[in-house]
């Protein structure tokens, strides 16, 4: 990516990122990052990471946004960074938002994410991690969503992933987990048969993947 695009396009994430700080004052500052999204799980949109930076004594945080993304607009843009930053106000909170490392987001995240504006939904895989921008929401960042708008003038081309082999035959059958952790093995059959919840989180054993 040329300077001429990524430069613009890093300065107006930094200034959508310093709104949405202005708003909810927990979310901490980040380095933001570009690059590729693509990956054999699916398409990364953007990922908050806490304390990967480090700036003389004081430790940084993290955000990145995959380049693929930005072909979905200015509004799908802000939505991306809504989620991450309710991600970073878990952290800041001290509050455990996700497990699987990272990969599947509680119902913990879901209420600080709606209060951050978004519309959240539920995915099996990926527990309440569906991200909507809501019209009024929209409305409340209209500034930012023109100045991220006219920031970005290039998307980056998704990526053919290839996962080799497929899923193996194992007899002892497939690992799931739950929201809290606990993990299970049961056949494939048993699995998709519906859904086996657990009893102390409430969520549903997925298939690890």
């Amino acid at each position: 990516m040329s300077a001429t695009v990524a430069a613009p396009l890093v300065a107006a994430i930094e200034e959508a990122w310093a709104a949405i700080r202005e708003r909810h004052q927990d979310v901490p500052e980040v380095v933001v990052t570009l690059g590729s999204g693509s990956d054999a799980k699916g398409m990364k949109l953007g990922h908050f990471a806490a304390q990967r930076w480090v700036r003389g004594e004081d430790e940084l945080h993290e955000l990145f946004v995959g380049g693929e993304g930005l072909v979905a607009g200015a509004a799908s843009v802000l939505a991306t960074l809504l989620h991450e930053a309710a991600h970073a106000a878990a952290t800041a909170r001290g509050i455990q938002d996700t497990s699987r490392q990272g990969r599947y987001h509680n119902q913990k995240f879901k209420t600080i994410a709606e209060s951050f504006g978004l519309t959240i939904e539920h995915d099996a895989r990926i527990g309440w991690s569906v991200t909507a921008l809501p019209e009024r929401t929209e409305a409340a960042y209209a500034d930012t969503i023109a100045m991220l708008h006219q920031a970005i003038t290039a998307h980056r081309r998704a990526e053919a992933v290839t996962v080799g082999g497929g899923r193996k035959s194992n007899n002892n059958g497939a690992s799931a987990e739950c929201g809290c952790g606990r993990k299970i093995r049961a056949s494939l059959t048993v699995i998709e048969a519906g859904p086996i919840l657990c009893g102390i989180c409430g969520t549903e054993f997925t298939p690890d993947v």
